[in-house]
């Protein structure tokens, strides 16, 4: 008979934990990259078009 009182989530066990990996140093640039895209304010063209998208009598 199986005991099912102890259960674990599926792919969890008895497995030993393995230690965080550390990034590649690569990564820290392409995160300031993004962030830097990500900051960026929109043109006023793309402000443009977004306001024309949104009223509705054009």
């Amino acid at each position: 008979m199986i005991d099912k009182s102890k259960k674990t989530a599926p792919g969890r066990g008895t497995h030993a934990v393995h230690p965080p990996v550390a990034k590649p140093d690569w990564a820290s640039g392409l995160r300031r990259l993004y962030d830097s895209v990500v900051e960026e304010p929109l043109p006023d063209s793309f402000k443009d078009l977004l306001a024309k998208l949104d009223d509705p009598n054009k």
